[in-house]
């Protein structure tokens, strides 16, 4: 047909660079850790806390509402 593909070299090339450092031993390491470290965080705040969605929009406010968000989970692990 009249169809035209294009292949973008660029993404596949980061693709490759990816995927070379999640499978290299430090990569491995370091996935073993995040599932200790972050997910925890993520699943105790929306869980625990209730939080479902931003209240306000846009990159910036959505950025600063998170990071209130941290500062009470620090404190209140603080606390704890």
């Amino acid at each position: 047909g009249n169809r035209i593909i294009e292949v973008n070299m660029e993404l596949n090339r980061l693709k490759a660079k990816a995927y070379s450092l999640l499978n290299s031993e430090e990569g491995k390491m370091r996935r073993k850790i995040r599932c200790n470290d972050v997910e925890t965080v993520f699943g105790n705040i929306k869980q625990n806390h209730g939080f479902r969605r931003f209240m306000l929009r846009g990159k910036e406010k959505a950025a600063i509402e998170w990071g209130l968000l941290a500062i009470a989970h620090n404190i209140r692990k603080k606390v704890a």
